[in-house]
């Protein structure tokens, strides 16, 4: 494991008309010490070509490939983590993109002992990739208990320590991000926030109330079956999360 090292990990399906964006973000940091590992997930587009192309370039990044199209970011991300040689470990999709000092910010708090786990704000941009400052905060630090409240903890901003943690895989499950940082928190460390903000979330054109009503069974499902709650402890969380989901679909 290099010390210094931060292992980017980035899903990809079918994302020509955005990856050289995600891409370029990466090789923007001002942090320059890390490796992107792009996983294809058998696109049918020209991706791959894209990717291949980088990595021709620069010997950072790095191309690899499910054997079969899998139809989930679980199992490109899982491979991305396998093969990553970085201390650290982060995420982001192929039609997002990071702001320059996103990883100068973030490796800094890994300095305090306790956080194995660092995130930030990100702001919501159109699908054409149009900002309107429509930015989505959260809290400072999130411990396990806080996070059962409702994930705050945006999968592009992630970050976390191998050397603290061991190496985290997603589980087969939606909202598998929400699940790894509940797995992570549980060992009793924290979650920090650089309290800036430093990624984009492409907002893509979709059936909006449908992803919804989909989210809500799907969180309702990790309180009763993943984190084995009973009844009220789950309503309890539950109500919480729709609370907050409501909150942050406004911005």
């Amino acid at each position: 494991m290099n010390n210094h090292l931060v292992s980017v990990v980035t899903p990809c399906y079918n994302a020509s008309s955005f990856i050289d964006e995600s891409i370029r973000s990466v090789l923007s940091q001002t942090y320059s010490d890390w490796e992107m590992l792009i996983v294809d997930d058998c696109s049918t587009d020209n991706s791959a070509d894209i990717v291949r192309e980088y990595a021709s370039q620069d010997s950072r990044i790095k191309y690899f490939s499910t054997e079969k199209a899998s139809g989930s970011p679980v199992q490109p991300r899982n491979i991305g983590v396998a093969n990553a040689k970085g201390r650290y470990i982060a995420f982001l999709d192929s039609d997002d993109v990071w702001l320059p000092s996103k990883l100068e910010r973030q490796l800094p708090l890994f300095e305090y002992p306790s956080v194995a786990l660092a995130y930030s704000y990100y702001e919501k941009m159109t699908e054409k990739g149009e900002r309107n400052n429509r930015v989505v905060y959260a809290p400072n630090e999130v411990t396990y208990n806080r996070l059962l409240l409702g994930n705050v903890i945006g999968c592009l901003t992630a970050v976390y320590d191998v050397a603290k943690l061991g190496k985290m895989y997603f589980p087969n499950h939606s909202h598998e991000d929400y699940i790894l940082w509940l797995s992570i928190l549980k060992q009793g460390g924290v979650a920090r926030n650089t309290n800036t903000v430093e990624a984009l979330y492409r907002v893509r054109e979709r059936s909006i109330s449908s992803d919804k009503r989909r989210a809500m069974s799907w969180q309702w499902d990790i309180y009763r079956n993943v984190e084995g709650f009973g009844v009220l402890r789950s309503a309890y969380y539950f109500l919480n999360y729709a609370y907050k989901a409501f909150r942050k679909a406004q911005v």
